[in-house]
């Protein structure tokens, strides 16, 4: 007997390739039949046939205040009434770009003078490295393995996310000179850092890194390790890109880059990119930087790019009002709610015997079943990550919707309160158990 959501993917499969609009939402790696969902409200999500989860998806992210926040939603539905679209300047993109260059800062430290709205994470890195290469008129881009920037060309060689979960190493459709203008070496490797500067330094346009890897499961840089890649590209006349699309404003009001400053490590990239918390949930990215290099786009300079729905208005409203509702005491309870259902995940798998290791960034972490914590995409792969779909299939069972890949980062939200947490960690032995009896 099958449930609606076996209907709508039998159906999906007929009109969407692959019955869905983003590869890893097809449970490619753990199988079964993805959820679709009906609605969200707080911590929880709804499929189709009606089962409620406690989510620890939460969009990707862009819910660090819960599923539809009641303001959020009100922000949205008040600008809707005003119109869906304008394709002109509006007053809420200036308060948008005012609040994010406001908030990324430490001290008398403000590395955001100038920001531009687009729609995507993509097109925010896509951008940056345009622009990147248009103020340095350089051609090369270096890349780690594992990283995840968006699908444009050029960006998914070693890429992570849906790319490591499928296991591939590329995109075919991407023309070979194209991709031989990313260099891609092995992360948290200065060694990696140096040689490759020795050999193409003089052509090297920037460094593109995520401000802590997310998408080979979470991978922190090493100590010092971001810091290096500023004096690095620097010392070399390159630039470096910060892509905050994942951490930028959920780990930390000022993003992962701002809890580095808090914890002392100071370096300054020169563009950063933004999306997920910052569209609260609504099509939204953005990249910004210092003004010398920012201005280069047009209309003022000769990098160009543009977008008829960049600076939608009723995505810059859910972005304002997530940000704005997005206090200290906001971060204080999704750290300390990931705090508690981390531990909690890495004494059940302890418990089960079930070898693994438990990362963190913030308030970003994921377990991987190896012995130590992975430092580089081939540590991240070299795992028996046949075990968590059994661990997956358990949780859902159990009411609790994870990430349908190991190489993701699991996200939790202010809206998650005592009885989510109690569900998650009432489920987690369970699936720990499920994790344990798994055969390759």
């Amino acid at each position: 007997m099958t449930d609606r959501n076996d209907d709508l993917f039998s159906a999906a499969r007929t009109v969407i390739p692959g019955g869905v609009n983003s590869p890893v939402r097809a449970y490619g790696s753990v199988g079964g039949t993805p959820r679709f969902l009906a609605s969200a409200a707080g911590a929880t999500v709804t499929d189709a046939a009606g089962n409620e989860y406690v989510d620890l998806v939460a969009s990707w992210g862009p819910a660090l205040l819960g599923h539809a926040q009641p303001e959020v939603v009100a922000a949205v539905q008040e600008a809707a009434t005003r119109g869906l679209s304008f394709g002109a300047p509006t007053e809420g993109e200036v308060e948008l770009a005012q609040l994010i260059a406001d908030r990324v800062r430490f001290g008398e430290t403000r590395p955001i003078e100038r920001v531009r709205l687009v729609s995507t994470g993509t097109e925010a890195t896509m951008t940056a490295i345009r622009l990147a290469r248009g103020a340095t008129g350089r051609d090369l881009l270096v890349k780690f393995a594992g990283h995840y920037h968006g699908h444009s060309d050029g960006l998914l060689a070693a890429a992570g996310s849906g790319v490591a979960t499928l296991a591939l190493p590329g995109s075919a459709g991407v023309p070979a000179p194209i991709a031989a203008q990313t260099l891609v070496i092995d992360y948290n490797n200065p060694g990696a850092l140096e040689a490759v500067f020795a050999e193409h330094g003089p052509r090297i346009a920037a460094v593109i890194v995520e401000a802590a890897a997310a998408n080979m499961g979470v991978v922190p840089p090493l100590p010092g390790f971001n810091r290096l890649l500023a004096e690095t590209a620097h010392a070399h006349g390159a630039l470096l890109i910060l892509d905050e699309v994942l951490t930028g404003f959920r780990v930390h009001p000022a993003g992962f880059w701002g809890l580095q400053a808090a914890a002392g490590e100071d370096y300054l990239p020169d563009i950063f990119t933004f999306g997920k918390v910052v569209g609260g949930g609504m099509p939204l990215a953005a990249l910004g930087g210092r003004a010398e290099v920012m201005d280069l786009l047009a209309p003022l300079g000769p990098v160009y790019q543009a977008g008829t729905l960049s600076g939608n208005p009723l995505s810059v409203a859910a972005g304002l009002a997530t940000l704005r509702l997005a206090t200290p005491e906001v971060y204080a309870t999704v750290d300390a709610a990931a705090a508690r259902v981390s531990g909690a995940l890495d004494a059940a798998l302890a418990d089960a015997g079930v070898t693994h290791a438990v990362a963190h960034a913030g308030n970003l972490f994921s377990a991987s079943f190896r012995a130590s914590a992975p430092r580089d995409y081939a540590e991240a792969q070299a795992q028996e990550s046949f075990r968590y779909a059994p661990f997956f299939h358990a949780m859902r069972e159990q009411g609790v919707a994870l990430p349908p890949s190991v190489f993701e980062a699991w996200f939790l939200t202010a809206a998650h309160g005592e009885e989510e947490l109690q569900r998650i960690a009432a489920a987690l032995p369970i699936a720990a158990e499920a994790a344990a009896r798994a055969q390759a």
